[in-house]
């Protein structure tokens, strides 16, 4: 569990030390907040396409081997976008190439770093009961939360002398290579539950199950089909429960995938105008090095609030997926509201930290209802639908929630809230009771 939090802490602490100081960058680059929202949205879309595919390999290859995949993907993308990023604040190519240079090394995160994700997701899923599978993936869902706390606690303090803005880029990209030789080291190799068990080979080319059953019977005349008959019922138990495959509109998880695009959408459009709505309140946008603190202080706040949701509510509390999936798109409207009408540092980090409360109870919430709702074969393509889901969110919600609050700031605020009212009055009848999602039942 060590490990598993690791991987998702550490992903979680470099993405939101980088969200802490782009909006600075952004300013340093004379570019247009729009522009530096939508430089995200190629990798949220490629975590969409990919997010599943890594999943269903997950199932077939082995968790770990999908973990280290992701962790390659975060410290490649990190690394490159830092070193591109220091390439523009020093002149060296223009912010047009600048930004471009940014959004394709990104897109390597979308592309191999989704593969982390659904895989902790997906271990922690299929080895515990349905009763505890909620407080399980939010003790994993509140690792990421550690990270945020993380990531923008430290970031001003990674902006030094040389790299400036940049740091958090360099520095968290070493981190990433800590955290996978100790995954690649430390985490024993696992072995997929459900698909592809049936025998290994040395070489792709090696022979077939029939053409091996052949040979044996050559070397031992005496050995007869019966003989195989243990073999293929351990072999027929292993295969996947379904042939088939989920899809988003899945019957059994369509109302979570409803309340996970609508809520994640709402959460996104929040953190994305979150950092330049701190520069323009605190008057920092003519000294754009000065706002990496008060930015990464207001993140940091929230993160606090997202932990206290998944480590002290869900669990205290014993909610279930329903209740938490409602009560946190309440709660985190009402913060949307009260972070509109916030003044000063204060009010805008307790504003942030209440709708970070909410969301922070929303997202374990939709994601176990997803799973419990599922099988435990398929467990692999729950976790990479709701992988997915959050992908999706962050493709263009962050970028118009910053159009909008360039336009107005209640345009914004008012559709972040809106959102979570919908996610409210649906959910209420649609999200499946507590009592029933948890009751246990056959794999």
């Amino acid at each position: 569990m060590m490990l598993l939090f690791a991987v998702m802490l550490t992903t979680a602490a470099g993405n939101t030390a980088m969200q802490s100081v782009m909006p600075s960058i952004g300013t340093a680059l004379e570019v247009n907040d729009v522009w530096i929202s939508l430089a995200y949205s190629w990798s949220a879309l490629l975590w969409v396409i990919c997010a599943p595919i890594w999943a269903r390999r997950s199932d077939r290859r082995g968790r770990k081997a999908m973990m280290a995949l992701g962790l390659v993907g975060f410290i490649t993308s990190m690394g490159l976008c830092g070193l591109v990023l220091w390439f523009g604040l020093k002149g060296l190519i223009s912010a047009l190439w600048t930004l471009l240079l940014f959004a394709l090394f990104r897109s390597l995160y979308g592309w191999f770093g989704s593969a982390a994700p659904p895989a902790v997701q997906a271990y922690v899923a299929s080895r515990t009961p349905r009763a505890e599978r909620t407080q399980a993936l939010s003790l994993i869902a509140s690792s990421f939360g550690l990270g945020t706390v993380i990531g923008p606690a430290l970031a001003p303090l990674m902006v030094i002398p040389g790299l400036g803005l940049v740091g958090p880029f360099a520095a968290f990209a070493v981190i990433g290579i800590v955290s996978l030789l100790a995954l690649r080291l430390r985490l024993p190799n696992d072995e997929p539950q459900f698909a592809a068990r049936g025998h290994a080979y040395d070489a792709p080319w090696g022979q077939s199950s029939s053409d091996r059953r052949e040979e044996m019977r050559d070397r031992d005349p005496l050995i007869e089909e019966g003989d195989f008959a243990e073999e293929d019922a351990l072999d027929a138990a292993r295969k996947p429960a379904t042939s088939g495959r989920l899809g988003w509109w899945e019957p059994r998880i369509r109302p979570w995938v409803i309340a996970g695009l609508l809520g994640g959408h709402a959460q996104a459009m929040l953190l994305g105008l979150t950092g330049f709505l701190v520069l323009d309140r605190m008057d920092l946008r003519g000294d754009p090095t000065a706002g990496a603190g008060p930015v990464g202080l207001v993140l940091m706040a929230g993160a606090i609030a997202t932990l206290l949701a998944q480590w002290g509510v869900i669990p205290r509390l014993d909610m279930g997926p329903r209740a938490a999936t409602l009560w946190g798109v309440a709660i985190g409207g009402a913060g949307t509201l009260a972070l509109g009408v916030a003044g000063d540092l204060h009010a805008l980090a307790l504003a942030y930290a209440i709708a970070s409360l909410g969301f922070g109870l929303f997202r374990p919430g939709y994601n176990s209802g997803a799973s419990l709702a599922v099988t435990r074969a398929e467990q692999g393509e729950a976790s990479g639908i709701v992988a997915s889901i959050t992908g999706a969110a962050f493709v263009f919600a962050p970028a118009l929630g910053v159009f909008l609050y360039s336009i107005s700031e209640w345009f914004a605020f008012s559709a972040v809230a809106g959102l979570c009212a919908l996610v409210f009055v649906l959910g209420w009848g649609a999200l499946t009771p507590d009592e029933v999602a948890t009751q246990e039942r056959p794999a």
